[in-house]
């Protein structure tokens, strides 16, 4: 199939409840032509039987027809516009809808493959060009093609010799439209892909403003935003430079039948082959052809530029997301066991290359098989349900991705990996997610009140329940000292609160889950060590039977903890009790000397 074919059929599958005014727009664009086209017609007779031969008569009744028409034809394109306005707005709505669905269902690979910016740039810019096009299709688009062949009927009926004209203008204007729209398609493709960039650059810039002012760096990033939007601005002028060419050729048509139907009518008055009403009538034609020639021009130009959006937005509806629910899943998670068997794992490598113009092209390649590669690399052990395990390793070992596999935020390139004596390949999601609740390294809070960020974990959760979570991860201690207790507003981002309190209120949020696994991914990091050894104590004694997965830096953190496992290169260098490893793992015994004999965890009381 076309691939202009199969995006059209992706896109019009989003049209929904919005058919309706989809069809009716182009039937009042149509009657509203209709009525355009007649009164010229009848112009003529009104000049020819009225005017010419002083019959007022004839000009009262033919001059009354024409207002009616003029009337019915306001009235239509009314209509017609009311209705293209509906149909795109909604069909754009319903795109946004189907991109963000999808998108909520990405896993974080498929995140990974399109980047945030890249998706924010399809949901806005890219939707916008669409919708833009698909009223000018509904509308214009119908209107023009219409308008241009009636008219050019009625100028058969009237003269022949003068139609060829226009035959002679049409080839020329349509073998050059082709000609530029065939070049300005792949300029406009390479300009949506920068204004990636360009987001890129914003998003970044602005959600880490406090660490730009701190460090100085606002020029740096100023000439960082400057480049990217003079290569927008040059990408961009690139591809207007040749759209813009189909004015200039349209008004060299337009100039050219102008001179020769003027020329050729002038013969036919001259030799009494033509009247003054017909050849009022055909002027009126003519301009309705050119002004018609025009708008084909315009919604070319259109169309093309929201042919690279509209290849976009069928990419992130059609992404299929790489882990999705089997046919028939498990809804039950038996207990917190976990079991690794062989498990190897490798990130899909993303990479920039640039076109022979020197425009930016982002390729995603599939998981190497250079075991070189490979993040984690057969990895097999088991969690007793209960277990309190810590994970500690040098930064890039694979803590982060080998706990990511448990919650099935990633799937492994090979072996297994079981929660409750069974695969999570088996699971449903939602039930494996609920089961396994995950503190991420990045600590994320959103805009609303405190209460409302806890009941993320739980939105049936009553206050009291609320303020057992917050209690188990020390959070009220800060959160009564606020004057509105648990209805402090959060603002965007949790910048209002610090990173410990932070890491808090998302500890709480997990636990109200009551999950069978929770995972703490170095998320008492900005705690200090009394508040960490209190987080850690309130869990051994109110949730025992919740398997407790701990990543830290500090060894004070998963000193407590049943077993350590020790991560080396994405390899476990040694799995057992923090006894055995101090007398038996180099690598745990160097950690443990540099920050315990050496004093490293400073904040550790003494």
């Amino acid at each position: 199939m076309n691939q202009h074919t199969h995006t059209v059929k992706v896109l019009a599958a989003q049209i929904g409840r919005y058919k309706k005014t989809t069809i009716l727009t182009p039937v009042f664009t149509a009657l509203e032509v209709l009525m355009e086209i007649l009164i010229p017609y009848v112009t003529a007779s009104l000049i020819d039987q009225g005017i010419s031969r002083g019959n007022m008569q004839k000009v009262v009744q033919f001059g009354g027809i024409m207002l009616v028409m003029a009337f019915i034809s306001l009235l239509f394109g009314i209509l017609g516009g009311v209705m293209a306005s509906d149909a795109s707005t909604g069909f754009a709505a319903n795109l946004r809808d189907a991109m963000y669905r999808n998108i909520q269902r990405f896993s974080f690979s498929n995140i990974d493959k399109f980047s945030t910016a890249g998706l924010v740039t399809r949901m806005t810019t890219d939707v916008t060009n669409v919708q833009n096009a698909y009223m000018m299709v509904i509308r214009i688009a119908v209107r023009a093609p219409l308008m241009m062949v009636i008219s050019l009927v009625m100028c058969v009926v009237i003269n022949p010799a003068v139609s060829a004209v226009f035959l002679i203008a049409l080839l020329f204007l349509g073998v050059c439209i082709a000609v530029i729209t065939g070049k300005a398609m792949g300029a406009f493709r390479r300009t949506f892909r920068q204004y990636d960039a360009l987001n890129a650059s914003v998003q970044e810039n602005v959600s880490a403003i406090r660490v730009v002012k701190a460090f100085v760096r606002e020029e740096y990033e100023d000439q960082k935003f400057s480049k990217a939007s003079d290569r927008l601005y040059r990408l961009f002028t690139h591809a207007e430079k040749l759209v813009v060419l189909n004015m200039p050729l349209m008004t060299l048509a337009v100039d050219f039948c102008i001179i020769a139907i003027s020329w050729m009518s002038a013969h036919f008055i001259v030799a009494g082959t033509m009247t003054t009403g017909e050849l009022t009538s055909l002027l009126s034609y003519v301009m309705n052809v050119l002004f018609s020639l025009m708008m084909v021009a315009m919604i070319f130009v259109m169309i093309t530029m929201s042919i690279a959006s509209a290849r976009r937005i069928a990419e992130v509806i059609e992404e299929k997301p790489d882990i999705e629910n089997p046919a028939a899943p498990a809804e039950n998670v038996a207990d917190g066991s976990i079991d690794f068997e062989n498990v190897s794992f490798a990130y899909q490598r993303r990479r920039i290359e640039y076109d022979k113009n020197g425009d930016e092209m982002i390729t995603v390649e599939k998981v190497p098989e250079d075991k070189k590669d490979e993040t984690l690399s057969g990895l097999s052990f088991h969690i007793n349900a209960g277990e309190t395990i810590g994970i500690i390793g040098g930064t890039g070992s694979g803590k982060t991705s080998l706990v990511s596999l448990i919650s099935r935020l990633y799937d492994p390139t090979e072996g297994c990996v079981c929660v409750g004596g069974r695969d999570v390949k088996e699971y449903d999601l939602r039930a494996l997610r609920d089961a396994v609740s995950v503190v991420l390294q990045q600590n994320v809070l959103f805009s609303g009140t405190i209460l409302e960020n806890l009941r993320w974990g739980n939105e049936n959760a009553t206050e009291e329940e609320c303020r057992e979570a917050a209690h188990l991860a020390c959070a009220d201690e800060f959160i009564d000292r606020f004057p509105d207790g648990y209805n402090t507003q959060i603002s965007q981002g949790g910048t209002n609160v610090s990173g410990g309190q932070k890491q808090r209120l998302c500890i709480a949020r997990a636990l109200l889950k009551h999950p069978k696994i929770l995972i703490l991914d170095d998320s008492t990091s900005a705690c200090d060590t009394a508040t960490d050894a209190k987080i850690r104590q309130a869990f051994a004694e109110k949730i025992p039977d919740t398997t407790k997965l701990i990543i830290a830096q500090r060894i004070s953190s998963v000193s407590s903890a049943d077993r350590i496992i020790v991560l080396d290169n994405g390899k476990i260098d040694a799995f057992d009790t923090p006894e055995h490893l101090l007398q038996s793992n180099e690598i745990y015994k160097e950690i443990y000397e540099s920050q315990v004999k050496g004093g490293g965890d400073f904040d550790q009381p003494q």
